[in-house]
């Protein structure tokens, strides 16, 4: 099972701490990756000036399996061999 989070920073209340939720969870990891584009697709079309980012990770897990954000069109993985992120081409 593969789960998509979703963080928001409020641009407004930068003390406040950070909204998180689970989008769902998965049965595979590229239907959690799909999901997770989807999701920042459409916080992108609110043009919202809040920051968010979305993952994907094994439940409970720390290290995230696919990473993005609002303020960039690159995605990252990380490389469980060497804890490095690589961005996905």
């Amino acid at each position: 099972m593969f789960e998509v989070m979703e963080f928001v920073e409020h641009r407004d209340d930068p003390g406040l701490p950070v909204d998180e939720r689970v989008i769902g969870t998965f049965d595979d990891e590229a239907s959690a990756v799909e999901i997770g584009r989807g999701a920042r697709n459409q916080f992108l079309t609110t043009k919202s000036e809040d920051y968010a980012w979305w993952l994907v990770r094994l439940p409970g897990e720390r290290l995230a399996r696919w990473i993005a954000d609002s303020h960039s069109d690159r995605e990252f993985m990380l490389d469980l061999t060497t804890g490095q992120l690589v961005e996905v081409p």
